[in-house]
């Protein structure tokens, strides 16, 4: 495992998946797990998960969720070239550290 617990992705983010059963989907960022350097990706490594019925499931049945991904198999769609990319990482003027496009230049990370 990596010594930090940083990732190249954020929960929100567009990524496209690089290798294994679900290559070449693209979804959003569900939530992302740093000390694991997994993400969960939307509609991406779908599981069953048998349950019992309970207060909270009264019926039970067969669940179909989404299971963690190594983040290292996912990479960031860029919102202006709608490209996958690798990122840089850049420090604006007012100190603040934003992650940019490495093909088009454009900041992945707008103010909201």
């Amino acid at each position: 495992m990596a010594a930090t617990n940083k990732l190249h992705v954020k929960k929100g983010d567009t990524v496209i998946v690089l290798s294994g059963k679900d290559k070449g989907k693209k979804g959003k960022i569900i939530e992302a797990l740093p000390k694991k350097s997994k993400v969960i990706v939307e509609g991406v490594n779908t599981v069953k998960r048998h349950t019992k019925p309970s207060q909270k499931l009264p019926q039970g049945g067969i669940l179909v969720k989404e299971a963690p991904l190594s983040s290292s198999k996912v990479m960031l769609v860029c919102s202006a070239c709608e490209k996958p990319t690798r990122i840089k990482k850049n420090v604006l003027a007012s100190g603040k550290s934003v992650r940019v496009c490495k093909k088009c230049g454009e900041i992945i990370d707008k103010e909201k």
